[in-house]
């Protein structure tokens, strides 16, 4: 083996980590939480909403935190927008739990406490994996789901960009 082939194997040198860089702010985060499930409605209306709180220092989010109200149909339309519009393979969300649903059970069902904390393990799995994604934080739908105080289900699907200077973005 020539000189030439085993210095293109060594590795680069880089600086050593100090403290301020090991326990400081991380250079770039997003954090999603999902938290305070609310049971509200009465009968057939009834339903659980959650909190979907986000903080982040990434340029492509126009708010570095927002918390709004999420339901579960609000993660299915989340989902659904995104296997149609988007390149990603999108995770799977926490089942319906039909059977849960059923009439004349005898617990309290899709509104039991064990079962509201299970869905909400799951749908901050869901929408963390999902945010992480590089092409997905590209999403109009994404940006107005985790940012928006309402859904406009009526929107013009696009993508999001973050231009070359930092705090600017424009819509697609």
């Amino acid at each position: 083996m020539s000189d030439t082939a085993v210095a293109d194997t060594r590795r680069l040198n880089s600086k050593p980590q100090d403290l301020t860089d090991a326990y400081g702010p991380p250079s770039n985060f997003l954090e999603i939480d999902i938290f305070n499930p609310q049971t509200v409605g009465v009968g057939r209306a009834r339903f659980t909403t959650y909190e979907v709180r986000m903080r982040t220092n990434l340029p492509i989010f126009k708010l570095k935190e927002s918390c709004v109200r999420r339901r579960y149909s609000d993660f299915e339309w989340l989902k659904n927008e995104l296997e149609r519009d988007s390149k990603i393979v999108v995770p799977p969300l926490p089942g319906k739990a039909l059977k849960r649903q059923l009439p004349f059970r005898g617990d309290e069902g899709i509104f039991e406490e064990s079962f509201i904390e299970e869905r909400r393990q799951g749908l901050e799995q869901f929408i963390n994996k999902i945010a992480g994604h590089p092409l997905a934080q590209n999403e109009r739908c994404l940006h107005m789901f985790l940012q928006e105080e309402a859904i406009d289900r009526n929107y013009v699907p696009g993508k999001v960009l973050s231009l070359c200077c930092p705090g600017w973005r424009a819509l697609v």
